[in-house]
């Protein structure tokens, strides 16, 4: 036989070995694969029927549907007093609004004033976002008595107030940095801190969930490297 023809089929015979052989770690790996993706989807079954069977998480979840239910009713009532947006109002409006709400911005501004403009702006992307807060403007030119009151010296002027009573302000810029590109989030915080707008934390009983279902997985999973 032909020396070169004995290497070829030689060669051609060890390329199908090695063809063979992947062929069946292919095989092998997707099987794997296959049992790995069985053995989640079974211990994600088993999740969901440890949590609705656990007589905590049944207790949670009903205290949370009435604190939604209760939180939807608060939202309604707010809406109703004016909360969820910037509004202005007259004079004559004034003292029922700052009255009725417990907590109360009232920009006091100027129509052709710039930094009013810009006051405007930030107020109105913050007043959807607090419901607990009212968001108020008014013309200081067609509220004089209440300029007068307030003694209010610099426009643009925020009152700030807490159950009717005017507990601070901010005047112009100065707290702000006193330039006119402020952020939002500048003024968010500001607020903030001065106890007008409260934001939002994760909910205690979301957060115990939360955890009870990472302890369920972690016993799952303990169980399944036993056995």
């Amino acid at each position: 036989m032909d020396p070169d023809s004995v290497k070829s089929t030689l060669s051609n015979l060890a390329m199908g070995n090695v063809m063979a052989a992947a062929a069946r770690n292919l095989q092998k790996e997707m099987a794997a694969q296959e049992k790995t993706q069985a053995s989640s989807s079974a211990n994600e079954e088993i999740d969901l029927d440890e949590l609705m069977d656990d007589p905590e998480l049944e207790k949670l979840h009903a205290e949370r549907i009435a604190s939604l239910k209760k939180e939807a009713e608060k939202r309604q009532e707010l809406k109703k007093k004016g909360h969820g947006e910037y509004r202005d109002i007259t004079e004559g409006d004034f003292l029922g609004e700052v009255t009725a709400s417990e907590l109360v911005i009232c920009h006091f501004y100027h129509r052709e004033f710039y930094r009013c403009k810009i006051m405007d702006k930030h107020l109105k992307a913050l007043a959807p976002k607090y419901l607990d807060t009212k968001f108020l403007k008014l013309d200081a030119e067609n509220a004089p008595f209440f300029i007068s009151k307030l003694a209010i010296k610099t426009l643009p002027c925020v009152i700030l107030f807490r159950k009717g009573i005017a507990v601070d302000r901010l005047v112009g810029f100065q707290d702000l940095g006193a330039k006119d590109d402020f952020s939002t989030k500048t003024l968010e915080n500001l607020l903030t801190k001065k106890g007008m707008i409260k934001k939002k934390e994760k909910d205690e009983d979301e957060e115990y969930m939360e955890s009870k279902r990472t302890s369920v997985r972690s016993s799952l999973n303990h169980d399944s490297d036993s056995d």
